[in-house]
């Protein structure tokens, strides 16, 4: 029996999905024993030994990695470097489903973002969405309680540098190809985290090495994934499933390093949830509506 388009897209987020959660779990694991800058750079060299061959069974030749926008790779590379070196310290240093849920906030910095760089236009609904999505935050953090870290904030940081990612890769996704795109920035993330990875460098010991090729491996798979669920499915209808990534996580934390989840957090990242769903939801009918309107109608008050 032949699977439908939109459950395709459904299946291969899901892929997606887990494929992150246990990169996470990688991570996590690596970082018993390793630097967070030598886990960055594992990661990135693995990952791009996972990505290669994928990509040259395409037919991919030398030429296609020609591009006027090096520059610009360069900028939107080191803007994701420092993302990620935040992301990873997150994951390493704070509790799995805290480091996870804030890393959703993601699309509240992308929707800033947009309106300061892209200069596109954020109606009454979606700054509505914004607002509680900062509130989700504010609660998983609660800052002045004696649970509060400045950790945390490494979290927040993270998840503003990927808004900043976002919006660079929504430019050059104007000339360039996604898969040029992926190669590019692989191609720059190597150097990029080798550098500060060898003034804390130590190499991996047994099972480590485990941990450290699947965070490449898992990382592209998912990557991939994730790029052909979104080609198959609307954003607003595959959103919800990326959250599968929490509990995911959560249990994980709880097996294999006696975490557990506390009542802020679960209820911060619901909020959360909530935010990026209507995001997501209202992108989707704008783009649809830019799609097929000619001339294209102005959104309605509110939106």
């Amino acid at each position: 029996m032949p699977v439908s388009q939109p459950t395709r897209a459904a299946l291969l987020m899901l892929g997606s999905t887990l494929f992150f959660a246990m990169m996470v779990i990688a991570i996590r694991l690596a970082s018993e024993t390793l630097h967070t800058f030598e886990i960055a750079f594992f990661r990135n060299f693995f990952g791009l030994a996972a990505a290669l061959p994928l990509l040259m069974r395409r037919g991919r030749g030398i030429g296609f990695l020609k591009t006027a926008q090096l520059p610009r790779y360069f900028v939107r590379c080191l803007i994701g470097m420092l993302s990620m070196f935040c992301g990873f310290w997150a994951i390493g240093n704070l509790p799995l489903a805290q480091a996870v849920s804030l890393s959703y906030s993601t699309p509240i910095f992308v929707t800033i973002a947009a309106v300061i760089f892209l200069h596109e236009q954020v109606r009454a609904r979606r700054w509505t969405a914004v607002g509680l999505g900062f509130l989700g935050v504010l609660v998983i953090l609660r800052p002045g309680s004696g649970e509060f870290t400045p950790g945390m904030l490494v979290a927040v940081a993270a998840a503003m540098l990927s808004g900043l990612v976002a919006i660079q890769i929504k430019e050059l996704s104007r000339t360039e190809p996604a898969d040029r795109i992926v190669i590019w920035t692989t191609l720059f993330w190597v150097p990029m985290s080798l550098l500060p990875a060898l003034a804390v460098w130590e190499w991996p010991q047994g099972a480590t090495w485990i941990w450290v090729v699947a965070s490449g491996v898992l990382g592209t798979g998912g990557h991939m994934l994730w790029t052909r669920a979104l080609k198959l499915g609307e954003v607003s209808a595959l959103t919800p499933i990326s959250f599968m990534q929490l509990p995911v996580v959560a249990l994980f934390g709880w097996v294999l390093f006696g975490q557990t989840v506390d009542a802020w957090t679960i209820a911060g990242a619901t909020i959360i949830f909530v935010a990026n769903a209507y995001i997501a939801h209202r992108e989707a009918r704008l783009a649809r509506r830019a799609a097929t309107s000619a001339p294209i109608e102005a959104a309605k008050p509110g939106e």
